[in-house]
């Protein structure tokens, strides 16, 4: 096992440069940052001149990435154009962001796991049938749909809730943002839990616990869903980073100052120091929980040996 984490460690690292590099090519061909840092008005000549070489921006590309990574692996990220460090915006959107994910992940796990076992159980019965209709809506709807109704219903109309999220965002105002981040993925976790709950139930080891006349709650928690659970666990992993980089939506319909938000500020503003560190840090999220994902499986099915 500890030979595996190592070696994943190491190939974690090309991946990370060879990412890094492709948003840093992107972000830097999406507009020029000295007019988004003038507003409305034309800079002179003079003034994104002098603005080029305090940001660096005169250097050639290859040369400004090289420079860019250098200062990533000391822990500067950079300073954004309206002049606070890009570390001090993360301190700030990071936490809410997280807090915000770890709510979507929770109803993923209890809500879309434990409807797809109540549906792999029962296939082809009314509640399978029901719940599939429902997830199928719930994909079909877009995001910003379902956080504007839900805005404008539970926010508005019934005042059961804040319009908007303070900039405390405590776990409390985040339970609806979180439902309505977490709305899409929390379907795909119910027909995937469903599709795999269906499936195990006619392999032989479930049949050979059952015939050996094991409790049915006892075939279904540590035999069948044991084994079903690894593409669910695969998904959830996936989704980690997607969920932080995907609230962008979200964050601006209940007004959240996030990870969403910043990136979206960033991207407005043209601000290629903010976009890229923090689309740095996400790859990071995103490779650890891989990783996580990965170790899992061992713990999940037996059978599984890392070397």
């Amino acid at each position: 096992m500890g030979r595996y984490v190592v070696r994943r460690l190491l190939q974690m690292i090309p991946v990370f440069i060879g990412a890094t590099l492709l948003i840093f090519l992107m972000v830097n061909v999406m507009g020029d940052p000295i007019a988004g840092l003038c507003g409305d008005r034309q800079c002179d000549p003079a003034t994104a001149a002098q603005l080029e070489k305090e940001f660096g921006l005169d250097k050639p590309v290859w040369q400004q990435y090289l420079t860019y990574m250098g200062n990533v692996f000391t822990g500067d990220f950079g300073t954004a154009f309206n002049g606070q460090e890009v570390t001090e915006l993360m301190a700030t959107a990071f936490p809410v962001t997280i807090r915000l994910t770890i709510v979507a992940i929770f109803f993923e796990i209890v809500i879309g796991i434990t409807l797809g076992v109540v549906t792999g159980l029962r296939r082809g019965r009314p509640v399978d049938t029901s719940v599939l209709m429902f997830t199928l809506v719930v994909i079909s709807v877009p995001t910003f749909v379902t956080g504007l109704v839900l805005q404008l219903l539970l926010g508005v109309e019934w005042g059961w809730i804040k319009p908007s999220v303070s900039t405390d965002a405590t776990f409390g105002e985040l339970i609806v943002p979180g439902l309505v981040l977490a709305s899409v993925s929390l379907a795909y976790v119910t027909r995937l839990t469903r599709t795999s709950i269906a499936e195990n139930r006619r392999s032989d080891y479930v049949r050979t616990a059952v015939a050996k006349g094991l409790p049915r709650r006892r075939v279904i928690t540590r035999h069948l869903l044991r084994n079903s659970l690894i593409p669910v666990v695969t998904f959830i992993g996936t989704d980690i980073g997607a969920l932080m980089g995907g609230a962008i939506v979200t964050e601006r319909i209940f007004n959240i100052h996030g990870v969403g938000y910043q990136l979206y500020q960033g991207i407005l503003r043209q601000n290629t120091q903010t976009v890229v560190g923090f689309v740095t840090v996400l790859v990071l999220v995103f490779l650890v929980a891989n990783l996580i994902v990965d170790l899992l499986y061992a713990v999940l099915d037996p059978r599984i040996r890392y070397a």
